[in-house]
């Protein structure tokens, strides 16, 4: 393990094998918690590639992805792996955060190592589903959104908080309750357990991005409501999607005036 953060981190966003990025997330994030990465800057950051990840799933766009009821189990399993896809970019999304972004408080560096640890941790849950569905990660196509808004933000934290958890992400908040009552229709209790983990510590990852967005927009003395509809209108018009799931929003840092904008820009 390097005594860096950033090259621990460098490490963890590198590595392509699935098992060996779990285990080197954790062990980073119990180094870092044991005060054992400084956080120095010996030096200064690649520029934004592709991260560490498997050959499978095969990535195509959005609107190629099979669409399959969760009446069978097969679609019970694409539905998982999908959330695994969502789960596993959100590692390597939290180690690019805590890997290109210096000169942030010790604070920031502690809540995206932290996020990467749990959605580490996430994944894996829904890896160990999967194959008790007969299923494995990679045997299901997937997109690769989320990864392109990281290649998006790359040269800003500010953006970066703003369209990557408070957007990408934070639509996981709209949308999980609504797979948890289908499943349970369907009568599958053991993936509604785990979203329902996943759903109450994901309002904290994004709570996260909510609380560094306003730190970045305070130390470059911009309005955040006002910056935050810009970059929606210049990175997202079109494409948010409603209805928001309102009490998971305002848990996780957003005003009642950004969740009436939210609405406007949806409609």
């Amino acid at each position: 393990m390097p005594d860096n953060l950033f090259d621990a981190a460098a490490r963890c966003l590198a590595c392509a094998d699935v098992a060996d990025k779990l285990a080197l997330t954790h062990a980073a994030a119990r180094a870092f918690e044991r005060g054992e990465l400084a956080i120095a800057e010996t030096t200064t950051p690649e520029p934004i590639g592709t991260p560490g990840r498997p050959p499978r799933p095969t990535l195509v766009p959005p609107r190629q992805l099979a669409q399959r009821g969760i009446g069978s189990a097969e679609g019970r399993a694409a539905l998982a792996h999908a959330v695994a896809h969502i789960e596993f970019n959100a590692i390597n999304l939290a180690w690019d955060a805590v890997y290109r972004f210096r000169g942030m408080p010790h604070e920031y560096y502690a809540d995206w190592v932290r996020v990467a640890d749990d959605e580490a941790r996430h994944f894996a849950m829904l890896a160990a589903r999967l194959a008790e569905l007969g299923h494995a990660y990679g045997d299901f196509d997937a997109h690769d959104g989320l990864w392109d808004m990281a290649v998006r933000t790359a040269d800003s934290c500010l953006a970066r908080m703003a369209l990557v958890p408070r957007v990408l992400e934070a639509r996981g908040l709209d949308v999980t309750p609504g797979m948890i009552e289908r499943l349970r229709s369907a009568g599958d209790v053991d993936t509604v357990a785990i979203l329902e983990t996943i759903l109450a510590e994901e309002v904290a990852h994004v709570a996260a991005g909510s609380r560094w967005f306003a730190w970045c927009c305070a130390r470059d003395g911009v309005e955040p409501q006002a910056t935050f509809r810009a970059l929606i209108d210049a990175h997202m018009r079109g494409s948010l999607r409603g209805p928001f799931n309102v009490d998971a929003r305002l848990r996780a840092g957003f005003t009642p005036a950004e969740l009436a904008q939210l609405d406007e820009l949806a409609a």
